[in-house]
C-alpha cells in the first residue's frame, strides 16, 4: 500500500479551466505525471463547467513539484480571456489546494501551500490568493472570498490594497491570460451535483440557498437567513451537457454534514418546490467513509441488515443515491481507497 511505503503522504486536488479541449487537459495532466514519486489517480473534465478536476497523491516533495508544473502548463495554454463556463473561476489553475492524507498535518500543508503560492508568482507571475488554512488573512479562509468577482474583477481587486491577491504585482499582461490561483490547504472535501427533473436555474438556485450555510439575502436588508446544512456551499445552474438544472454543491466539512445528510436534504428542499432529485454526481474522488456511513444509512431506514460486506454497503449508497444517474459509477475508479489499491496493484504487476 502507498501509506506503507511513504511518512508523509499528501493529496492536491487542481481545479482547471478547461473541461472541453482533450488535448489541454491531457497535455496538464502530463506534465503532473512527469513528477517521479506522484501517482495519478482520477481526472474529471466537465465540459458544461469548462472545467477538469484532477487528483494525485505522492509525498510533499513531488506533489508540490507537480502542482507547479501542471500550472505553468496551463498558463500555457489556457487564455483567461477567452474562457467561458458554468463554474466560478478566477484563472487558468483556478483551485490548488493540498490535502493532507498521512503523516503530516494541515497545517503543515498550509506552509506548504503559501510556498507554493510564492512560487507560482516568482517564476510564472501568477497572481495568487491563500486560502482555507493556507490564508494569511481570517476573512480569505472561504474560497468564494477570494474568487468572488471572478476572473473579470481581477483588474480592479489587483488595483485594491484590500482585495488584492497575497502574491501579485501590478495588472499585466501574464496576469490577463492566466488570471489568478486561489492556493490552499484543506481537509477532504465532497463535490457533489444533485440532480432536478428540471431545466430552470432559478429553482435550482433556489433550493441552493434554502439547503447551503451561508443561506440567502433578505431583501432590502442586509440581513441573512442560514441555510439548513452546515459546512456546506450551494449554487443552481444549468448543464447543457445534460439538459438539467443542478444543486451543485461542495461539502467542506463531512464531519457536520454526510453525504448522504445533504442528498435528503435537497430532496426535501426539492420536493418542497413540485421536484424532486432525479440522482447525484460526485466529482472527482470520494473518501470510502463517506459511502460506508451513507449505505448504512440507507440500509436501516429500509430495515435491512447493516453488517453486511463491504461492497453491498457501497453498492446501497451508490443505488440509494443514484449515484449512477448520468454516467456509471465505479467504486473502483472514484472512491480514493479503492483507486488507491488499484494504481498499486498495477505497480506491483509491472514490476512482478
Amino acid at each position: 500500500m502507498i501509506e506503507g511505503m511513504m511518512k508523509q503522504l499528501i493529496e492536491c486536488v487542481p481545479n482547471y479551466s478547461e473541461g472541453r479541449d482533450r488535448s489541454v487537459i491531457e497535455a496538464i495532466v502530463a506534465a503532473i505525471s512527469s513528477v517521479e514519486g506522484v501517482t495519478l489517480l482520477h481526472v474529471d473534465p466537465g465540459e458544461g463547467a469548462n472545467r477538469t478536476v484532477v487528483t494525485f497523491v505522492g509525498e510533499p516533495g513531488p506533489v508540490c513539484e507537480a502542482a507547479f508544473r501542471g500550472a505553468r502548463e496551463a498558463q500555457a495554454r489556457i487564455d483567461m480571456r477567452r474562457h467561458h463556463g458554468t463554474h466560478p473561476r478566477i484563472g487558468a489553475t483556478d483551485v490548488l489546494p493540498l490535502v493532507p492524507v498521512s503523516g503530516i498535518t494541515l497545517e503543515e500543508c498550509a506552509v506548504l501551500a503559501r510556498s507554493l503560492a510564492g512560487r507560482l508568482y516568482d517564476e510564472l507571475g501568477i497572481p495568487c490568493y491563500c486560502y482555507e488554512a493556507a490564508a494569511f488573512k481570517p476573512g480569505r479562509k472561504n474560497l468564494a472570498v477570494c474568487r468572488a468577482g471572478e476572473y473579470e474583477s481581477l483588474p480592479e481587486k489587483m488595483a485594491d490594497p484590500s482585495r488584492r491577491p497575497d502574491f501579485c504585482g501590478a495588472y499585466d499582461e501574464t496576469a490577463a491570460r492566466s488570471g489568478a490561483s486561489c492556493v490552499g490547504a484543506r481537509n477532504y472535501l465532497i463535490a457533489v451535483n444533485f440532480n432536478l427533473n428540471s431545466t430552470s436555474v432559478d429553482k435550482a438556485t433556489d433550493i441552493a440557498c434554502a439547503v447551503r450555510e451561508k443561506g440567502r439575502k433578505v431583501p432590502g436588508t442586509q440581513d441573512w437567513i442560514r441555510g439548513t446544512l452546515p459546512g456546506c456551499k450551494a449554487i443552481g445552474w444549468f448543464i447543457e451537457e445534460y439538459g438539467i438544472a443542478q444543486v451543485s454543491m461542495n461539502i467542506t466539512d463531512i464531519g457536520r454534514t454526510p453525504l448522504h445528510v445533504a442528498y435528503e436534504e435537497v430532496c426535501r428542499a426539492a420536493f418542497a418546490r413540485g421536484l424532486r432529485v432525479t440522482g447525484t454526481e460526485i466529482i472527482g474522488l470520494v473518501p470510502k467513509r463517506v459511502l460506508l456511513e451513507a449505505g448504512r444509512y440507507f440500509l436501516e431506514r429500509r430495515n435491512r441488515p447493516a453488517d453486511i460486506p463491504e461492497p453491498e454497503v457501497v453498492r446501497e449508497a451508490v443505488e440509494a443515491m443514484g449515484l449512477s444517474d448520468l454516467r456509471p459509477f465505479i467504486p473502483a475508479e472514484k472512491v480514493i481507497e479503492y483507486r488507491m489499491e488499484s494504481v498499486e496493484r498495477k505497480k506491483e504487476s509491472t514490476h512482478a
